[in-house]
């Protein structure tokens, strides 16, 4: 929960009314997050640690800790995998 990210230089991200719509130049693939993705990904490019992201969704949503721990560890997990995010 303490990893902190950042955008490498060919992923490109937009936001798109409440979505946003993130391009991985490298490939031509497109990914898009719903609002709450949307959220946590601003926080990850900001580069909060995953900890911190967790806290601000929890300010914003009402969930529970467990299950918003949950969806941050799986979709920055996510986009780590497609290279949409690395490791700092």
């Amino acid at each position: 929960m303490s990893d902190r990210f950042a955008v490498p230089p060919d992923v490109m991200a937009r936001q798109v009314g409440e979505e946003t719509v993130i391009l991985d130049l490298a490939s031509g693939t497109y990914f898009g997050l719903d609002p709450v993705g949307a959220h946590m990904w601003q926080a990850m490019v900001e580069g909060k640690t995953l900890a911190q992201v967790c806290e601000r969704m929890l300010a914003m949503y009402e969930v529970s800790r467990g299950d918003i721990e949950r969806d941050v560890l799986a979709l920055g997990q996510k986009l780590f995998d497609k290279k949409l995010i690395a490791l700092l």
